[in-house]
């Protein structure tokens, strides 16, 4: 029976590889100010500086743009409870010290951006969006069934994706240029991120191939968006699921299935030890394939009834 490596082992061997894909980041990744992405003349004052508070007329934002603009900050916003996470997760020295703190950099700008956006076009509540973010932030976030550096890099690879598919689908939604082209900025850094994430559980399977798939669909099996506590997250989601923000079929097959395709794993010899993990997976790909299909119909019959809904009152108009 093959050793499980210690954390301190997989952290060692995967240092290389760390560091190769920390330059290639680097050499990659744009800079970028958040203050470029502001529509600054739309701002005025609020009543407690001789203006005039937040009242909902004032905001462009239909109510999914809303919801899924409010669900991606918050999850920004936890950004102390993240940078925890893979700091104890990685290691402060060397290659995964730097890039501990480079992501962390990055990821800060996200939270800056989209918060200044949102309260200078008076797109939600600065209030509620102020008082949410207290609670979030409070509550903290720990990663689902985390035991460890495997666990935590296969976890941030899918949720990564899943936050740059919510970003770019939000900047849709949102019907405005300046929102669509400020979130795409920020998809193309949960991109980048993504990939490093990637590359360094690809390479864990190399090192540890059953250790690294236990812990692969121990993550998928258990998968949470780092949201989930948040306040009023659970209306939300639905809403977001509903109107094409993020669904379960995004989910398999934007997020999921890209990333085994990537890792090839179906296809690499990951030894006799492997085969429960992946028979396990097989059946849990086959189980969200049903899951998502059951979705699509009942969202489907959703919209078709709010259709016929909203025709009817047209018609007695």
């Amino acid at each position: 029976m093959t050793r499980v490596l210690t954390q301190l082992e997989l952290l060692r061997e995967l240092e290389p590889v760390a560091e190769a894909n920390l330059n290639r980041h680097l050499s990659m990744a744009k800079d970028w100010h958040p203050h470029d992405y502001v529509p600054w003349d739309e701002g005025r004052n609020f009543a407690a500086m001789g203006g005039v508070d937040w009242e909902p007329e004032q905001s462009k934002l239909d109510e999914v743009a809303k919801a899924a603009m409010i669900t991606n900050l918050l999850t920004e916003d936890n950004l102390p409870s993240y940078h925890r996470e893979i700091a104890e997760s990685f290691s402060r020295d060397g290659a995964w010290g730097t890039w501990v703190g480079r992501w962390t950099a990055e990821e800060n700008r996200h939270g800056i951006v989209m918060r200044d956006y949102l309260v200078v076009t008076r797109g939600v509540d600065p209030v509620a969006l102020e008082n949410a973010r207290m609670e979030h932030m409070t509550n903290g976030f720990a990663s689902p069934n985390s035991t460890g550096m495997l666990h935590s890099v296969a976890y941030v690879t899918f949720q990564e994706l899943a936050t740059r598919v919510s970003h770019r689908n939000t900047g849709r939604a949102c019907d405005d240029s300046i929102a669509d082209k400020m979130l795409q900025r920020i998809a193309a850094d949960e991109n980048l991120h993504m990939i490093f994430y990637r590359n360094i559980c690809d390479a864990a399977i190399d090192i540890a191939p059953a250790q690294t798939l236990a812990a692969i669909v121990e993550v998928l099996e258990n998968f949470q968006m780092p949201g989930a506590g948040m306040p009023n997250f659970r209306r939300n989601g639905v809403l977001m699921a509903k109107h094409g923000i993020y669904d379960l079929r995004q989910h398999l097959d934007d997020v999921v299935m890209p990333v085994l395709r990537k890792w090839r794993i179906f296809e690499r010899d990951l030894g006799s030890e492997a085969q429960q993990d992946l028979d396990k997976l097989g059946n849990f790909l086959d189980e969200l394939e049903r899951q998502a299909g059951r979705f699509e119909e009942m969202r489907d019959r959703s919209l078709a009834r709010e259709a016929a809904k909203r025709e009817k009152v047209g018609a007695h108009a």
